[in-house]
């Protein structure tokens, strides 16, 4: 079946990120445009999760947990989780590999997680958006380990991406899906892989209107995460 999706979306703990991407708005902006499933990928955390995934369970929104690991050759990886509770242990496994330097609010922005009401309960005090010491090979074991997906971010970009960081996609570790940003062309043969499409939202109006859709044996969680990891 087709269901409408945006796999890559920015909370407010994430730096970049608009304050106004808090648990109830981001949600509440999917319901809107009549999205089936999100998932919500902040920046080598997974501290905003545990509030997403209850407020979209309320809405009747599928929430895909995931992660955005920048690696130690500064690409970025998403990593999908079936459970909030997997994905917030990648999270705790990733933040002791990242660099103890102090996030600057003024410079950066704001890094603040949330609970279910959108009332602050923690501001981080590392830097988020920056290189991990973790390899993409890495990366890749310690999510699959937890059960999870890992799937290179947004490949045609100038930056963060496989292609503007290493030229290519390596065969090891071997990827079933990667993400294409669709408003840039795609230069790399990708036959091989599921191809997906989000949004990586920032703001509230740039989550994905219904438009864009993968298709699935169930609508679950689950069926989506299978998706990613089966061969194509």
């Amino acid at each position: 079946m087709k269901i409408a999706v945006d796999l890559h979306i920015h909370s407010c703990v994430s730096p970049c990120a608009d304050m106004d991407m808090t648990p109830n708005n981001l949600v509440t902006m999917a319901y809107l445009k009549g999205l089936d499933a999100i998932a919500v990928s902040d920046h080598n955390t997974a501290k905003n999760l545990p509030a997403c995934k209850a407020v979209a369970d309320a809405r009747g929104i599928l929430l895909v947990p995931a992660i955005e690991v920048e690696s130690r050759e500064e690409v970025h990886v998403l990593c999908y989780f079936t459970s909030v509770e997997a994905a917030v242990a990648m999270g705790d496994y990733v933040y002791d590999f990242l660099p103890d330097i102090e996030n600057v609010p003024a410079m950066f922005g704001e890094q603040t997680a949330m609970n279910d009401d959108d009332e602050p309960i923690y501001t981080e005090r590392k830097l988020l958006i920056q290189a991990t010491e973790l390899t993409i090979d890495e990366i890749a074991l310690k999510c699959r380990a937890l059960g999870g997906v890992p799937v290179p971010a947004h490949i045609n970009r100038t930056s963060n991406s496989l292609i503007a960081c290493l030229g290519f996609i390596p065969d090891e570790p071997e990827f079933t899906s990667v993400e294409v940003y669709r408003s840039l062309p795609v230069k790399t043969n990708v036959d091989a892989y599921h191809v997906i499409y989000s949004s990586d939202a920032h703001r509230l109006e740039d989550i994905f209107e219904r438009d864009n859709f993968i298709g699935v044996e169930e609508k679950s969680v689950e069926g989506i995460v299978r998706y990613l990891a089966a061969k194509k």
